[in-house]
């Protein structure tokens, strides 16, 4: 569990190290701009912070399971401190993903068909060797380093009503609504094809969902975090589902319009107000959370290839 008090000490910690992302402001909404976060994504905040909160680490470094965003963001922190970083990713990890983890200085492991076999072998890693775990986005540190965008908005957007943000495994949904506690209200916004909050909501717990479609490689998680899932819980947490289509025209519809590329995930925030699927009450204030841009630039412009069968990275 995570309080709006963890998030601010998290600010405190990683204050200097990540960039304070602008805000957009265009017909009534505001555009927090998290793709111009290091390494592409808002996952740079909680790596810094779990780090940092860590204190002095083994010369074994750090330790992450991830062949997307939460790998990348690893990668930098640890370059940044001059630590060693070792990810280990699923061998239907995206290539230029992976090529840009080596890039960062990390050591990459291909492991297994599949995230959880990359995410065993990056756990006996870490026991074996000492290294810090770093989690994709269950772990209190990794939330409350997301958070952090939530105070941001809250300080830039003058009576902030709503906060739309995409959802994965939740930890970015889980510090940001830890850290708006009481003060503006929190959507989630999921593919239909990866319905890991609608699903526990509708449970009553965190399930097992099948996950596939355009936004698999960044909201690929199978099963919403327990730290998500209790802090959404707690703070009345919306939850709102858009079809893979529309997140591809709202991806197509920031590119257009602003001229801001995202990835598909970084989009389906957006795609619940273009579709209703979200429709804010009149005057109500509301920001949409861009969070990444680890995209193919080719496909702002071109039409997508067929949407992919179950995707794993993180």
């Amino acid at each position: 569990m995570i309080s709006t008090a963890d998030v601010e000490l998290a600010a405190e910690r990683i204050r200097g190290r990540v960039r304070r992302t602008p805000v957009l402001a265009d017909e009534g909404v505001w555009f927090k701009l998290e793709q111009l976060q290091h390494t592409g994504s808002f996952k740079a905040r909680g790596a810094f912070n779990r780090i940092i909160a860590a204190g002095e680490l083994s010369a074994a470094g750090v330790v992450a399971a991830s062949g997307g965003n939460a790998g990348l963001a690893v990668a930098h922190a640890a370059r940044e401190f001059g630590l060693a970083a070792r990810v280990f990713v699923p061998a239907n990890a995206p290539a230029v993903k992976v090529a840009k983890l080596g890039a960062l200085g990390a050591a990459v492991e291909l492991v297994g068909a599949k995230y959880a076999d990359a995410y065993d072998a990056a756990v006996k890693h870490a026991a074996d060797s000492g290294a810090l775990f770093c989690h994709a986005y269950d772990q209190p540190e990794i939330c409350a380093g997301q958070g952090t965008i939530g105070l941001e908005l809250l300080a830039d957007v003058d009576g902030l009503d709503t906060i739309l943000v995409a959802v994965g495994g939740g930890g970015l949904l889980a510090g940001i609504a830890a850290a708006v506690e009481s003060r503006a209200r929190v959507v989630g916004v999921e593919p239909r094809t990866a319905p890991t909050l609608n699903a526990a909501l509708a449970a009553g717990e965190p399930v097992p969902v099948e996950v596939s479609g355009v936004a698999a490689d960044s909201l690929g998680a199978s099963r919403l975090g327990d730290i998500a899932f209790a802090v959404a819980t707690r703070t009345g947490v919306g939850s709102v589902l858009v079809e893979d289509a529309a997140i591809l025209d709202a991806r197509a519809a920031l590119w257009d319009r602003y001229r801001l590329a995202v990835e598909p995930g970084g989009a389906t925030a957006y795609a619940a107000l273009r579709t209703g699927a979200y429709r804010p009450a009149p005057g109500e204030r509301v920001a949409v959370l861009l969070c990444g841009a680890n995209t193919d630039p080719a496909a702002l412009t071109s039409p997508p290839a067929a949407p992919p069968a179950a995707r794993t990275a993180r």
